[in-house]
C-alpha cells in the first residue's frame, strides 16, 4: 500500500489456526491522517495501538455487521491478532456479546502481551505464537469444531438446518450460543463471511455474483449492506480506503 500506510498480515502456524486467522500490523508512517473504511469479515480483533504521540493502547474489537469508517492519525503503529470465533471462548475466555460493532479497552499486559509498540512484526508474531500455544485447552467441544470448520470451508453458505444436522447440535442451542458469545445469529455471522468471500472476487475485478446469491439485484444489495457502497465502487478503492480489500489484492 502507497501513501506511507505500511499494511502486512501473517498466517498463523498451523498448530493455532482454528483460534487464529492472522497476525498483523500497520503502521501510518505518513504526516497525515489516513481514512480507512473497516468492513465486516467475521473476525475478533486484538490491538495493541499507539496513537501518534498518544498513549499505548489495549482493544479489543467485536464483530463488526457494517462498515466503519475511522481515522489513522500520522505515525500510529499497531500490531493486531485476529481471532476466529472459537478463540472467544476457549483462548480470552470472555463473551464479546456486549461489543458488537464496538471496542472494549482492555488493561496493559492483557494475556501478557506487554508489546513494545517500537518492534518488529516477526518478533510479535513469534510471541504470539507462542502464548496461544500455551493456552491452548485440553478439551474442546467437538460440535464447536465441526461447526465452525463446516462456517468456515462453505464460506457461510450452509443453511443452519444445514448445519445443525451435520454437527448434531440444533439449530435453537447453536443460535443461543451465537446470541450470548457473540451478541449475533448464526445466520448473521454466515452472512458475513459470504460478503467476505465475495471481496475475493471483486478485488480480482468480478463484480458479479459467484456465491449463492439469488440474483445480481440481491448480490449489489448485499455488497452495499456491509461496505456501504456498489461493488463496481468498491473495486476501485480509490486511496486504498477499503483496508480488507487491499489486503486481498496483496495476496
Amino acid at each position: 500500500m502507497d501513501n506511507g500506510f505500511l499494511l502486512n498480515f501473517l498466517e498463523p502456524d498451523p498448530s493455532i489456526a482454528a483460534f487464529v486467522e492472522n497476525i498483523g500490523m500497520f503502521h501510518n508512517t505518513s504526516a497525515e491522517t489516513k481514512e480507512v473504511v473497516v468492513l465486516p469479515d467475521g473476525r475478533i480483533d486484538l490491538f495493541f495501538w499507539k496513537n501518534g504521540g498518544g498513549p499505548f493502547q489495549v482493544l479489543l474489537i467485536g464483530l463488526e455487521t457494517a462498515p466503519e469508517q475511522r481515522f489513522v492519525p500520522p505515525q500510529t503503529k499497531a500490531f493486531v491478532i485476529s481471532f476466529k470465533p472459537l478463540a472467544v471462548e476457549y483462548i480470552l475466555q470472555t463473551s464479546i456479546a456486549d461489543i458488537l460493532n464496538s471496542a472494549r479497552e482492555l488493561p496493559i499486559g492483557y494475556l501478557g502481551f506487554d508489546v513494545d509498540i517500537s518492534g518488529d512484526l516477526n518478533a510479535f508474531y513469534q510471541k504470539v505464537s507462542n502464548k496461544i500455544k500455551a493456552l491452548l485447552p485440553v478439551d474442546i467441544d467437538s460440535r464447536k469444531l465441526k461447526l465452525f470448520d463446516l462456517i468456515y470451508s462453505s464460506n457461510g453458505e450452509l443453511s443452519v438446518a444445514a448445519l445443525a444436522d451435520q454437527v448434531g447440535w440444533s439449530s435453537r442451542q447453536i443460535n443461543r450460543y451465537f446470541d450470548q458469545r457473540f451478541g449475533l445469529s448464526l445466520k448473521s455471522y454466515c452472512n458475513i463471511l459470504r460478503f467476505r468471500a465475495s471481496l475475493k472476487h471483486i478485488a480480482n475485478g468480478k463484480l458479479f455474483p459467484e456465491l449463492d446469491f439469488t440474483d445480481q439485484a440481491y448480490f449489489i444489495k448485499e455488497i452495499k449492506k456491509f461496505s456501504g457502497v456498489i461493488p463496481k465502487e468498491l473495486s476501485r478503492n480509490q486511496n486504498d480506503r477499503f483496508l480488507l480489500l487491499s489486503l486481498l489484492k496483496q495476496q
